[in-house]
């Protein structure tokens, strides 16, 4: 199944309180469960401004319609085409 990288510009990202991210993480896992099986939300990672999300879904208007429904930006969804890392260069 493919694998998305969302980007989500988020003014003040990075000074969310833990009580605020779990809201958020709360809602997503909510808006979710809605949505069924087909949509894995892997992990996150937060920067000042943006938050970039890892998700696994069968096509990116599943994607976008997680974020509507979850109030969540989707500035950008990009398929993941192929994964490297150090290992890579063996």
């Amino acid at each position: 199944m493919p694998k998305y990288v969302i980007e989500r510009e988020i003014p003040g990202a990075g000074k969310l309180t833990a009580a605020e991210l779990q809201g958020i993480s709360a809602k997503s896992c909510s808006v979710l469960r809605e949505l069924g099986p087909s949509i894995q939300w892997v992990e996150s990672y937060v920067t000042d401004d943006k938050v970039y999300c890892v998700y696994i879904a069968p096509n990116e208007a599943l994607v976008q319609e997680h974020a509507a429904k979850g109030g969540f930006p989707a500035n950008k969804v990009s398929e993941v085409k192929t994964v490297i890392d150090p290992t890579t260069a063996e």
